[in-house]
This record gives structure tokens, sequence and C-alpha cells, in this order.
């Protein structure tokens, strides 16, 4: 192995701009055949990306310059460059010196197990190559099966009877009914995906081809098995609550003609994908695969942008063929902070539409609904079963306004909107000092911290369900873990905050009123990441404490002292937030962002506000130079979904 190429390596290790484990992954495949300085630098960024999110590495990038991908200097990166000596200079030698390693096996050459793929143009990990090969193959099968049967006609027929229904009244601005004609392009395939901002109708909507789909089962209406899913517990909870509230409502509107609520009580709590799977502790395995699939007829998934490509490809081989998966999410918000950004490359073609002729005929059939003919297009199978939601019902005003300036990617009206403040629903604060973030946290927590104070003794759970709803009206959001205005230093500091004013008290790792976030998956006490609780009495033992977490209009707890994968949640990042809402999301920007920022963390941020948004600032060029770079995740998934 080349001693210069690799001392470099560590160097940038110390310096915090490689983890160990990308060292230690291209010393590990240097210990099994060629350890040439070149082979081993494209497996230090292989292995350095995939911990970015990226499921592969692209020649290009070794043929260009990555260091914007890895938030580098330029001189980083050409310290490397140096230390191997020989680079490649163009794809074709790099694609030429990589298919001739005993490491990697060129796709369509001979297998050997090789630890490394490459497949094209991009040299991958061979699980994340065999993950991507399986998601394109099994949503391209879903959104070509399973299209309308040999009666076609008077199944059309029978949807368009029961969307009128269930859609009574035209859209506002006299142009299609994106909801409506969601609903029907669903029905036509095996494969559903709705897509949309904050506010645009998403669950509204699904829970209205819950409807369609039990009206149009026939006989079989009884007997249809649904499932509800979302990758994060609280996203699994708000998902059935909206769908339960939105049922009910149908349920008047349709009468006896369909018994929706006896049908909707059957299809049980939504879950986790990790527990609908059956996640086994300690290993990759789940109980449900392609050799024992899931005993579901109709499978609905929310917050779908945050599917990493591993959970997808589970998800598709324990799905049985004949079941209908409805994807639903915001395919503009982060992706997953796992490898793979697989709703966003599904969804690439679903603002311009992509639809070829013989959609819109179907929609026209089974809507009514005339879709524009710029919305005219060749798109493959899976634009023909995607479908954008486009109008804002709720998600307006001038927070609706900042996420849609963000997302376009406009600076100038970005900061036009949030010096207008929209009458307080906007704010913007240059943070000088920690003073002015420690006075917002002081107020938005305090109302839950009294709450706790006047606890009583032996208090129903409805109470305790008051002060975790009280909790979630506010939430600090930070773009970095680490540092001064990371997660790591203001969870500190707010403690420290909050006990100086009395509001509560440490007296060491567990304190009452302390909100916890759980940060890995524990099957015994039935907690999942990204969960979060609060540390409030237990009321059978006297000085013992409990987390109790929501679930809809429910708490469950858990023994403080059982809880061992857990940290302080007075900040969170705004990864973690994806799936919650609060009424004031206040999003904190560091002082330097280094590259790694970019808009899609500034919407998701903004989007998690439902009434007032502040944004609070060290330096305000920061916000700038996220709002104009987007995340580039390298992928071949678009590729092999054939034109998506």
């Amino acid at each position: 192995m080349s001693n210069a190429f690799f001392a470099q390596v560590d160097a940038l290790t110390e310096a915090g701009q490689l983890r160990r484990l990308s060292g230690a992954f291209a010393r590990f495949i240097g210990s099994v055949g060629d350890n040439s300085p070149q082979l081993m630098a494209a497996c230090v960024l292989l292995s350095e990306l995939e911990g970015r999110g990226h499921s592969c590495l692209m020649l290009s990038e070794l043929n260009g310059d990555p260091a914007a991908l890895l938030g580098w200097s330029g001189d980083e990166w050409r310290e490397l460059r140096t230390a191997v000596g020989d680079w490649p200079q163009h794809e074709a030698a790099w694609r030429s010196l990589l298919a001739e390693c005993r490491q990697v096996w060129p796709v369509g050459g001979e297998q050997a197990n090789q630890p490394l793929v490459l497949d094209g143009d991009r040299l991958y990990l061979r699980r994340y190559w065999q993950d991507e090969t399986h998601v394109a193959g099994a949503v391209r099968l879903r959104a070509l099966g399973g299209v309308l049967a040999a009666d076609a006609d008077a199944e059309t027929a029978d949807i368009r009877r029961w969307l009128d229904i269930l859609f009574p009244h035209p859209t506002r601005g006299g142009g299609p009914d994106w909801q409506k004609v969601a609903c029907a392009v669903a029905m036509r395939g095996k494969l559903g995906i709705i897509t949309g901002g904050p506010g645009t109708g998403k669950t509204y909507t699904v829970a209205r081809l819950l409807a369609l789909l039990f009206a149009t089962a026939g006989e079989r209406r009884s007997g249809l098995r649904v499932a509800l899913a979302a990758p994060t517990g609280k996203a699994a909870a708000r998902l059935k609550q909206s769908i339960d509230i939105a049922l009910d409502e149908l349920a008047e509107k349709v009468g006896s003609a369909l018994p929706l609520r006896e049908l909707a009580a059957r299809m049980g709590a939504a879950r986790t994908l990790h527990s609908l799977l059956g996640a086994r502790p300690d290993t990759r395995a789940f109980q449900y695969h392609a050799g024992n699939q899931l005993d579901v007829d109709v499978l609905i998934v929310d917050e779908a942008s945050m599917i990493h490509l591993e959970m997808m490809s589970a998800l598709l081989a324990a799905l049985p063929e004949r079941a209908t998966l409805i994807l639903l999410g915001d395919k503009d918000q982060l992706a997953s902070v796992e490898a793979g950004a697989v709703l966003g490359d599904l969804c690439h073609k679903a603002e311009a539409g992509d639809y070829l002729p013989e959609t819109l005929s179907y929609v026209q059939a089974s809507t009514g609904q005339q879709i524009p003919e710029s919305y005219i297009g060749d798109g493959g199978p899976i634009a023909q079963q995607t479908v954008m939601l486009r109008e804002s019902r709720r998600f307006s005003g001038p927070i609706g306004a900042l996420a849609l300036a963000v997302n376009a990617g406009d600076a100038a009206r970005t900061i036009e909107v949030l010096r207008s403040g929209g009458d307080g629903k906007v704010v913007w604060t240059d943070l000088a000092q920690s003073a002015d973030l420690l006075q917002l946290a002081l107020t938005g927590y305090r109302g839950y911290l009294q709450l706790i104070k006047n606890l009583p003794e032996h208090a129903e759970d409805i109470v305790r369900l008051d002060i975790l709803k009280s909790f979630e009206s506010f939430r600090i959001l930070c773009a970095v873990r680490e540092g001064e205005w990371g997660v790591s230093g203001l969870n500190d500091a707010i403690e420290q905050r909050l006990q100086s004013a009395g509001l509560l008290k440490k007296t060491g790792e567990w304190y009452l009123g302390r909100p916890v976030m759980v940060t890995r998956n524990d099957y015994a006490t039935g907690v999942f990441n990204g969960d979060i609780g609060l540390t409030l009495p237990d009321p059978l033992r006297p000085g013992a404490l409990r987390v109790y977490f929501s679930e809809g209009e429910t708490v469950r707890s858990v023994l403080a002292t059982r809880l061992r994968n857990v940290e302080t949640a007075f900040a969170m990042t705004v990864h973690k937030s994806q799936g919650s809402e609060f009424a004031h999301t206040a999003m904190v920007l560091p002082k330097d962002g280094g590259g790694m920022l970019a808009r899609e963390l500034i919407y998701t941020g903004i989007t998690r506000a439902r009434d007032y948004f502040t944004l609070l600032t060290p330096n305000g060029q920061v916000l700038l130079d996220a709002i104009g770079q987007r995340t580039q995740r390298a992928s071949g998934l678009r590729e092999l979904l054939g034109g998506v």
C-alpha cells in the first residue's frame, strides 16, 4: 500500500474531513487484493460519499473535483491526488483501471462475490448496487402491472361515479383537481405516488383513495386488508390520525352507501416501517421478506422522502405482487439520512407531469378532468403513476411564501419575505449572541414546564397528553449537530438557562421535564429512532420517572432507566424533525455552512412551522449560500428506472 496516500488519509481524518471508517474500508479492500493507490482513493471516496447519502461514486467525480461534494477545500483535494501519484485523466481510464481489479465486479463480467461493483460509470458497494437494481425493477413492474382489467370501461365508469361523490366540488382556480386525478391514477396500477408540499392535501387525498378502494372492491370489500406505515412513530401517528378524521367526515357524506367507519376501524394503527417489517435486534434482517411476505392488499406509506434505499428495497421485497403500494411525500424535502434519495428519483418528472396521451385519456374518462397539454410528454411508467398536488389549501401566507421562495432558489424573494415579517408570522433575527436564542427557548418551553409543576399526583393520561402537546407546540431546529449553534451545544445551553430560571431542576441524567429523542430502535421497550418523549413522574412509584410518548390521542410510557439510547431534545436537527409539525418553529443556522447546507434543508425547516417561523442566523451569508445550492446525490436509480 502507498504510505504517502494513507498518511494523507489519516491527516484528513484527524482534521475531521473523513470518517475513520473510510480509511479502514480502503485498507480492508487493499488487504484482499489489488492495493494500488488509485483503487484505495476510489474506496475512500466511495465510503465517504456513502456516509453522506450517495449510493455510488460517479467516475466523472473522480475525473473532476469532488471537493464540493465532500465539503473540502480545493487544497485538500489536490493534496490527496498528489499522494496518489499517477491519477487517471479521464473516465474511460478509470473504468479500465477499476475493471481490472480483483475486488471489483464489472457488471456483465465474471462474478466472484466481489465487494465492489462497476456498473457503467458508477462504482458501488455491492449491497447498494443490489438494492438499487432491485428497487428499480420492482417499482417498474408495479407501475406496469395491474392496469385495469378486460372490462376496463366498466371499471373506469365505476371509478368515475365514486370520484364524483368523493369530490363533489370543482377546484377554486378552475384547473384540474389534482387530488381527484391522483386517486384515479392510483387505481390504474399497483403503484401510486402522490407528492406535494405542505397543505396540498396528501392525506386528505389518500383518505378518499381508501374510500374509493373500499367502494370499488365489491364483495371483497369486507376482507380488504389495508396497512398504514411511516418511517417514524410520530409520522405514523399523524398519518393514522389524519386519515381517521378524513374518513369520519367522508362517512357523513356517503352515508349508508359505504360503511366507512366500520371499514376504517379494521385498518388498525399505523406503524413504523421497522415495526411493519418485523425488525430484529442486532441484525439487518426482517421477519417479512421475499420468502415470507406481508399479508396486505393495500399499503400506504407516508413521509416517503425519509425512506432510504436499503429500506425501500426491503419493503418492496416483502410486499406481495397483488398488493397496491401508495407512497406519499414531499419530493422537495430532505432525503433520508442514509444512502439514497428514492422519492426524489421516483418523482424526478412530477413537476412537468410528462404524461402519455393514453394517461390523459384515462384521467379524462375516470375523473372528467382535463389535464393541460403542457403536462403531456413521453415519460416512462413511473411518471404515469405519479401525481403532484399543486395547490396548498392550508400552508399559505408568509410561511408558505417563504418556503416557495427558498424552494425556487430565489434568494432575493426569500430576503424580502423574511424582512417583511408577515405580521409577526415570520421573524429573522441576526444572532449576535446566544442570549437572544436562549430567551426564545425560555419563552417557548415555559408553558409545558409550568404544566409539569402543576401536575396532580394522580393525574389521568389526558393531562399528560396535554403536557406533550404543549411541548410539541414549539421546537428549535438546528442545521448541524456540533458546535455552538448545533444540537449538542444548544441543548446544554438551553438546559442551563431553564434551570437558572427555576423552570427545571437537573439532579442527574434523568430529571423531571427532560425531553428526549430515541436514537436507536429498541424492540424490547417498543420505542424507535426519532421518537420524542417527556420525562414525567411515575404515578405508581413515588420518586421514579417514566418517559411518555404520544400516539395520536393516547400516550404510552417507558420507565426512564430502561431507555439507554436517547439524547436531550430541546433542540434537534432538521433531519430528525421530518414528519413533525410545530406551531412555532425556530431554525438556527451555524456561522459557517462549509458548503454542506442546501436549500432542501432550509425548505424542510420552514415547512415544519404551522403558525410562526423564526430564523436565527449569526451569519446571513450562510442562508444565501444554502439557498443557492441543491442537494445532488449520486445514484443510478433514475437511469435504471428507464426515463422514470
